[in-house]
């Protein structure tokens, strides 16, 4: 089973990377270009075919490792 995991900060917290990104869009002239947000993706293959298993894993690593839940949150799909 792969996990495909999403991070990103939190709403509220300043995106230096993010603002940048938009600066670099906008003085190329994407002009509609706004609020961009930078995160990060993995994709984890799981040894598990118990799908509610695999979900309790994904959770684990995500709150344990993969995540800064303070200032991140994370989303993810199993298939």
């Amino acid at each position: 089973m792969k996990a495909k995991i999403h991070i990103t900060l939190k709403q509220g917290i300043l995106d230096p990377q993010g603002k940048a990104i938009e600066h670099a869009l906008d003085s190329l002239g994407f002009k509609s270009a706004a609020n961009v947000r930078v995160g990060k993706y993995m994709e984890v293959e799981l040894n598990e075919k118990d799908k509610a298993k695999a979900e309790v894993e994904v959770k684990q690593m995500c709150e344990k490792l993969l995540a800064n839940t303070i200032v991140e949150e994370y989303r993810y799909e199993l298939g």
